[in-house]
């Protein structure tokens, strides 16, 4: 039987290659990330909305935020001596901000998505943390890796290509998905690995590359792979795990959920996403919209004047929880869920799953 090789994510050696993904609000804390760090994968903090629900009353949304995210990693790293990291939204109105704090306390790695994380370099000067960006075309891809070479000579330490069965917010077009006419993951990584393997040859570069969007079993690890994935990036089947730290209401919806539940929907992130049908999210996909008093400003993109609702408020109802008042992401595989388990009978089955298939 072949062994999984270690994700080697520029010198930082990650035994198990598979990476936790960040999930928001606050599904993805400290106690999950830990879990799976201390079974030797890489576990991710969500840093969007961990501050939400404290008393909005004269908020100062970048003090409390970086605050949030501060005490979060330091939980992490109190309950593991392993690799933790963070996912920030480049569409987060304190990105930058985030991003300063997470560096500060030491991180090991960040991963940067809804957006292209072009100044991220330049933000990470001096640090030794990890940039990872998240790509969704070979278009994204090369404009990340030629702008970071040309502005600040770096390279990212590796890419996580997003296909789209992917949970959360989306990089493809929202008719493209509802018609299932975008790139296969497959697809992406193939055409990525084209490009990233041109820059090796050209620049003497090398970008690893992590899988994500569908990665459900160790099957699907091993496919990867074998068409030059050097890991993969995994979400949804963590949510059901013990130690992630959100309500078993949520975790019960997961389990209960059929093909027919999943759906894609608009979001003021400016991006369409795939979440799991609430009654909240029935509505919206009938036209509902509802007024919004914004404290936060937490989008870039989102005007509160003319959103049709508010994603982070319906976001944090999910863990208070109000689950008919909220929106819960999910990946295209959710209907597979079947069980509660442990972080570390779930990584140990994947292992084993993904070496027999290789």
């Amino acid at each position: 039987m072949k062994k999984l090789e270690p994700l080697i994510v520029g010198g930082l050696t990650i035994p198990i290659p598979i990476i936790q993904g960040g999930m928001g609000v606050k599904i993805s804390t400290a106690s999950l990330a830990a879990a799976v760090s201390n079974c030797q994968a890489a576990g991710t903090i969500a840093s969007v909305g961990l501050a939400y629900g404290i008393d909005e009353t004269g908020i100062d949304v970048v003090k409390v935020s970086n605050q949030a995210l501060r005490e979060e990693i330091r939980k992490a790293k109190d309950l593991s001596q392993g690799i933790i990291g963070v996912n920030i939204m480049v569409a987060l109105s304190n990105f930058e901000e985030l991003v300063l704090t997470a560096l500060d306390e030491g991180i090991d790695f960040i991963i940067s998505g809804a957006g292209l994380p072009l100044k991220l370099p330049e933000l990470a000067k001096g640090y030794k943390t990890k940039l990872i960006p998240i790509v969704s075309s070979r278009r994204s891809a090369d404009i990340i890796i030629k702008t970071w070479l040309k502005r600040y000579n770096r390279q990212p330490d590796a890419l996580v290509i997003e296909g789209p069965l992917a949970g959360g917010h989306l990089g493809f077009k929202f008719n493209e998905l509802q018609s299932n006419s975008t790139q296969s993951l497959e697809s992406l990584m193939l055409d990525i690995l084209d490009l990233v393997n041109n820059y090796k040859k050209n620049a003497n570069i090398d970008i690893p590359l992590i899988a994500a969007g569908g990665i459900f079993e160790g099957k699907d690890i091993a496919r990867m792979i074998k068409l030059g994935a050097n890991g993969v990036q995994m979400a949804t089947r963590f949510v059901t795990t013990h130690e992630c730290s959100v309500p078993d209401e949520v975790k019960d919806l997961y389990l209960k959920a059929s093909i027919e539940d999943i759906v894609i929907i608009d979001s003021p992130v400016g991006m369409p996403a795939r979440a799991i049908k609430t009654p909240f999210v029935e509505a919206l996909l009938k036209g509902r919209s509802e007024e919004i008093i914004c404290r936060y400003k937490c989008l870039k993109t989102c005007d509160p004047k003319t959103a049709p609702y508010c994603i982070a408020r319906a976001l944090c109802n999910a863990v208070i929880p109000k689950i008919k008042e909220s929106i819960i992401f999910c990946g295209s595989n959710v209907w597979r869920v079947n069980e509660k388990t442990s972080v570390k009978e779930l990584i140990d089955k994947l292992v084993q799953e993904a070496q027999s298939n290789l």
